[in-house]
């Protein structure tokens, strides 16, 4: 775990988050026939900053629902209706680790706390340090979009659901 750790943050530092792009096109593990939005099979177009908040209140109350286990496998599947164009839910857990992950599944169980976006900007952390303040929150950022595949800004908002904190983020194309 330790050496991913530098080669994550090795990666970051010397060449932003290209790295990323090869990471997410070539390591798709949403496998599940019912879900197949991969982000190969994702249709073309954006979800909006509002789309993004809608689906994170749906992920709230389906996680409420259906309990932890259940709804983190069903986001990283990104199970109808939480996988739409280039919106996907994500989860930190009370570990630090990446709980969730519709739109990069093989970041699972990776520490959120030694993720950077391409400007070099702490993520993990900052998420969870604000949902534990406040409950929710929201944090701009750059990031690889699974359906372009380029980096792009990101708006993401979150919300402290159970034990994790869960967030949906739309990207701007800027």
């Amino acid at each position: 775990m330790r050496s991913l750790s530098i080669v994550i943050l090795t990666c970051v530092l010397l060449a932003g988050c290209n790295h990323l792009k090869s990471l997410h096109g070539s390591k798709s593990t949403n496998t599940n026939s019912e879900s197949t939005n991969s982000s190969a099979s994702l249709p073309s177009g954006r979800g909006t900053p509002d789309e993004a908040k809608a689906m994170l209140a749906q992920a709230v109350e389906y996680y409420t629902k259906v309990g932890r286990v259940q709804a983190l496998s069903d986001f990283t599947k990104m199970k109808a209706p939480f996988g739409d164009r280039d919106l996907y839910v994500v989860c930190i857990g009370p570990d630090h680790k990446i709980s969730a992950n519709g739109g990069f599944a093989q970041y699972v169980g990776m520490s959120a706390d030694v993720m950077k976006d391409a400007d070099g900007k702490s993520l993990g952390k900052a998420i969870w340090d604000q949902a534990q303040a406040s409950g929710e929150g929201s944090i701009d950022y750059m990031w690889i979009n699974p359906v372009s595949q380029q980096t792009e800004k990101k708006a993401t908002f979150f919300k402290k659901v159970g034990s994790d904190v869960c967030g949906v983020g739309a990207y701007s194309g800027e």
